[in-house]
């Protein structure tokens, strides 16, 4: 089997691309001829590993930016293959997908079978092309006791912004998994000064949803790193509309015409995304929330805080909305109020009690721990996050006081910074710890001034770490025995190519909750 180190150069150098006509093990519904060019012009990507499966994706679009991504509005048969080696001598599963237009050609693979704790290389062909070679894994078998865990944490992606430089990096340090956090997509377009132009308008409809996500897979850095290890998604607000909560838009759209525009962005986001079917729940919802399990060494308990939420607390500006829009809305401490749903929250409880893992990783979009400024002598909050729904964040405060997983970590992004912090029991006079938390920085998307991050550092005793001058992404070793997380910062988002350096090192010991600085 070739050295692991040579596959990732090679998809980092994109040489995997191989675009020969191949002998076809089952008849195909067209001809090359049907094809104006490559239609595996969005890569390949694998999501959702579990013991003994995974999931496999790609996209027919020869055009990407164009409707329906240049593809005739016909099914279309997609053959792949999964093997033990880069060469594909020793295949071990092979079929044929049905993509089909009113999917937008996309392709959901479901394995399962396959060896427990193991890496596969696999590629799909279509009408006398073959797609890039991925590279893939299982997790442990559920009571195995795995040794490490070596995973990455990425959120906030604006195209406009910079280049996805930090997955080079991130490719180079063979993850074996990637947890994505939101913000993967961006709707609007922002100010000047611009590194790239988004294509098209800000998305309301399929059509231009489809589009945004195509241009977005077109990044090369972005397919490489798909292309290289597993992953698991959640998403935030970005991928409809910047700071919407459950059905209510941010810019006051009538709730029947954003409901229509959410469940677009939602099949959007499905189509291009390695996602299980199951979390497909009907035509106009996705449910993201659900554990992951890796051995019995940790569990990715996956949280939606965005789906389902209440509408923000009264006080909050909704943009652009006309006057009497937030009619409705109740006080930021309304017990009332929720970031997750109540069946959500009763989920996390059920599933919180039943964990077997030494490590209980709590992956969701945003900051967890309370994060005020003080202006004017008054304490001012982020009401679009956790800190505008304080009973809400109490209730899960109180499930991991009750059911006392082991190591429960939070991670986190949104806030375009990285932080530190020590989750701490405001309902108990001692103000215990109950948990640690860890924030990555955006891969690209601008952050706050570091002078405020320098006030809350100042401001707020728990908050052991932030920094908001750097783009990058969080790099986590797990062992039974401590988790290493490193802060990895590039030195440049406006240049495709840069250099990253580890801002900081912080280790959690098994047993003890709170991170030290190494």
């Amino acid at each position: 089997m070739p050295d692991r180190r040579d596959f990732l150069k090679q998809l980092a150098l994109g040489s995997s691309v191989a675009l020969a006509t191949v002998a076809s093990h089952a008849a195909e519904p067209v001809t090359a001829a049907a094809f104006p060019s490559n239609p595996f012009r969005l890569g390949v990507a694998s999501g959702y590993p579990t013991h003994e499966g995974v999931v496999l994706w790609t996209r027919l679009a020869p055009h990407p930016l164009e409707a329906q991504g240049g593809m005739p509005p016909v099914a279309m048969d997609v053959q792949w293959e999964i093997a033990e080696d880069e060469g594909f001598r020793h295949i071990v599963q092979r079929g044929v997908a049905r993509a089909r237009p009113e999917e937008a050609h996309a392709v959901h693979v479901e394995l399962h079978g396959l060896e427990a704790e193991a890496w596969f290389f696999y590629r799909f062909r279509a009408g006398g092309y073959t797609s890039r070679i991925g590279r893939t894994r299982t997790a442990p078998a559920p009571e195995a006791d795995a040794p490490r865990l070596r995973f990455t944490v990425a959120s906030c992606q604006n195209y406009e912004h910079g280049y996805y430089g930090a997955y080079q990096h991130m490719l180079a340090e063979e993850p074996d998994l990637v947890l994505f956090l939101g913000d993967y997509i961006y709707e609007t377009s922002t100010r000047p000064p611009r590194v790239r132009e988004h294509a098209g308008p800000v998305p309301r409809t399929l059509a231009e949803y489809r589009q945004r996500h195509a241009q977005y897979k077109m990044d090369p850095d972005l397919q490489a790193m798909h292309a290289a290890a597993p992953w698991l998604l959640t998403w935030d607000d970005h991928e409809v509309e910047n700071d919407y909560a459950g059905d209510a838009s941010s810019h006051g759209t009538p709730v029947d015409t954003f409901l229509r525009q959410r469940a677009a962005a939602y099949r959007a986001y499905y189509e291009h995304m390695p996602l299980p079917r199951a979390m497909l729940f009907d035509a106009t919802a996705l449910r993201l929330y659900s554990t992951w399990h890796w051995g019995r060494l940790a569990d990715f308990h996956l949280l939606d805080d965005r789906q389902y939420r209440s509408m923000q607390a009264c006080g909050y500006l909704r943009t652009g909305a006309p006057a009497g829009a937030s009619a409705g809305c109740l006080p930021r401490e309304d017990d009332t109020r929720t970031m997750l749903s109540p069946a959500q929250e009763a989920w996390l409880d059920a599933t919180l009690a039943a964990t077997k893992a030494r490590w209980n990783l709590l992956a969701q979009q945003t900051l967890f721990s309370p994060l005020g400024e003080e202006i004017n002598h008054q304490m001012r909050y982020r009401l679009d996050g956790w800190d505008g729904y304080p009973a809400a964040r109490q209730r899960l405060i109180d499930t991991l006081v009750a059911r006392h997983p082991s190591n429960p970590v939070f991670l986190g992004g949104d806030v375009h910074s990285f932080m530190v912090s020590t989750v701490r029991n405001p309902a108990d006079a001692e103000r215990k710890p109950v948990a640690t938390e860890f924030v990555t920085g955006s891969i690209t998307s601008r952050g706050p001034g570091q002078a405020r991050m320098d006030a809350a550092v100042r401001l707020h005793p728990h908050l052991l770490y932030a920094n908001s001058r750097r783009h990058g992404y969080l790099r986590i070793d797990v062992t039974p025995q401590q988790m290493l997380v490193e802060l990895r910062g590039v030195d440049s988002v406006e240049r495709m190519l840069t250099d990253v350096s580890t801002l900081a090192r912080f280790a959690v010991t098994d047993g003890k909750v709170g991170a030290r600085n190494l």
